[in-house]
């Protein structure tokens, strides 16, 4: 079985990279290990806790246990599934601020600055936030991925956009646009109340042309013949067959999975892949390191009105709302319920945002549990840049074997400092005016909790991860020994072979990572039919103009 590429992992890259080679002409095979997207619980976008927490659909990760968090072992959820963790994920739609790709392009990886990486952004995008006060200079209104905003028909989420207002935070009508500093709507990749997948806006079309094959398997290594990666040994029906690729193969696997395969295929630390007895192809140090990620907290208040989404956490509410969005497409069914959002500074000296914020109209968590006490909401926050890393690194040499997953979570002092901020200054915007026909209490972490001791006792033991892994194939220029791809994402030392997925981020981007793992797969396809890149943008972003002296 051959093709003019091979990817391996039909994911948010993986997806995008079908779509494009397929419209140049190009013959594709995509692995996946994972099965079909249809059926409610990945389709609704309001049921987003389930897919995340069905092994059906999740490869079922979970960390080490983490040394600065007692011990404990975090869920680490990527899809195995067509769409790849854009089935399982929250919908939220974020590109990343403008300085993050320009340190992209500082730490090596040139072509990757803020203008580079603008066009291809608005190449993906379809946007539909016309009358919602957006920027259509600066979206895409083409692309095969919609991205739309929730009707933020509850009050709670104007009363969190003037909350930020009132203490003094500008106010941002796209995030995604001009300016990321500031409270406003959330976007998100939702089309026709249904989740607007990288499965459903590229692969399926891709499908389509009749160019695009999708091969059920699991990803075994890459085949590698005198320095050039020729295919894929796969097993499919427990047997093991090669699927051969006529000029390239690209691993998009997750920042968990792709470090994973260039291991078993020869690439990486050399002392370890020896300890595991895997040849060495090509001694790349980086890969497996570098891992980064967000944390984050649930803030969580108990209501003083009935006007949150308790009421539907029943069985009774459950059914009435899904069969609305079955029979309708519309209801609370059709949004994630992250309708409102912030990107704020810390403090005063740093130049862009590093706090995030998810506003959500009911206290639960990601694994569904509803918080005690009823009628409540929360936000999510964590800070954008932890200067903590880990790793991803062989269990075995065995395929099958899940890896092992360090992220040294909170083992850098800032980090501490950072998380502190985000509760002191996230009670501050609660505490404002326009909250107040709202907030009864916090629940959590709760009044009692003042001092800097009470609050890291409380961040030990309930940090999350916001699922944002990525880093563990680290673009870079050709000469630097941590670097494991070149910025046209070729693995340095091996012909032929690429890797395009958010292993490739030199550093974690500012917000979720959905829609910057499709602009590298948007971006790789260039690069894989040797096109010249699309023209620089000469937009310029807004920087906060008193961000040396002010907070905000």
């Amino acid at each position: 079985m051959t093709s003019d590429f091979v990817i391996v992992g039909a994911g948010s890259a993986g997806c995008a990279m079908a779509y494009r080679l397929a419209e140049a002409g190009r013959s594709v095979t995509v692995i996946e290990y994972g099965g079909s997207d249809a059926g409610p619980f990945i389709q609704m976008p309001a049921a987003l806790s389930y897919p995340m927490n069905m092994g059906i659909y999740d490869w079922g990760f979970q960390t080490e246990p983490e040394p600065h968090l007692g011990g404990r072992r975090l869920a680490t959820p990527r899809g195995k599934v067509i769409g790849g963790s854009s089935s399982i994920n929250g919908m939220v739609y974020v590109r990343g601020h403008a300085k993050d790709f320009d340190t992209w392009a500082e730490m090596g990886a040139q072509g990757w600055a803020y203008a580079d990486v603008l066009p291809y952004f608005q190449r993906q995008e379809h946007w539909h936030g016309h009358h919602d006060g957006g920027e259509p200079d600066w979206r895409g209104h083409k692309g095969p991925l919609h991205i739309t905003r929730g009707p933020r028909s509850n009050p709670l989420f104007h009363a969190f956009i003037e909350a930020g207002r009132q203490a003094g935070y500008p106010v941002t009508m796209d995030y995604n646009g001009q300016q990321q500093e500031g409270f406003g709507p959330m976007e998100a990749t939702i089309w026709k109340g249904r989740r607007w997948s990288a499965s459903n806006a590229y692969l399926k079309p891709a499908i389509a042309t009749g160019r695009v094959t999708v091969v059920r398997a699991l990803a075994r290594k890459v085949i590698i013949e005198n320095g050039r990666a020729t295919g894929v040994e796969v097993m499919r029906n427990g047997a093991v067959e090669v699927i051969t690729a006529g000029r390239e193969v690209v691993i998009a696997a997750s920042s968990i999975n792709s470090p994973k395969i260039l291991m078993l295929s020869g690439i990486g630390p050399g002392a370890h892949l020896a300890e595991h007895g895997i040849p060495v192809v090509a001694d790349r140090p980086g890969v497996g390191q570098n891992l980064q990620d967000h944390l984050e907290i649930y803030m969580q208040f108990a209501a003083a009105q009935p006007v949150t989404l308790y009421k539907y956490w029943n069985l009774w509410g459950k059914a009435m709302v899904g069969a609305q969005w079955l029979f309708t497409g519309k209801g609370l069914g059709a949004s994630n319920q992250f309708e409102a959002c912030a990107f704020i500074r810390s403090k005063a000296g740093v130049e862009y945002p590093d706090i995030q914020y998810h506003f959500l109209p009911i206290a639960v968590r990601y694994d569904g549990k509803a918080a005690a006490g009823g009628h409540g909401f929360q936000a999510h926050v964590g800070p954008m840049r932890s200067k903590s890393r880990g790793a991803v690194t062989l269990r075995s040499g065995r395929p099958e074997d899940a890896p092992v997953i360090r992220f040294n979570y909170m083992s850098h002092p800032d980090d501490w400092e950072d998380f502190r901020t985000c509760i002191r200054l996230t009670r501050e915007v609660f505490g404002q005016e326009a909250f107040r026909p709202f907030v009864k209490s916090e629940i959590q972490p709760g009044a009692a909790l003042q001092s800097d001791d009470e609050l890291d006792g409380f961040l030990r033991e309930h940090v999350e991860s916001a699922y944002h892994p990525c880093g563990t194939v680290r673009m870079g220029r050709r000469d630097d020994p941590t670097a494991v791809v070149d910025p046209e994402a070729r693995v340095i030392g091996v012909e032929g072979l690429r890797v395009a997925d958010s292993s490739i981020f030199p550093q974690v981007t500012n917000g979720n990572l959905n829609g910057p793992s499709i602009m590298v797969g948007e971006k790789v396809s260039d690069h894989l039919l040797g096109r010249t890149p699309l023209a620089p943008s000469n937009a310029e972003p807004w920087i906060n103009p008193n961000w040396r002296t002010s907070q905000r």
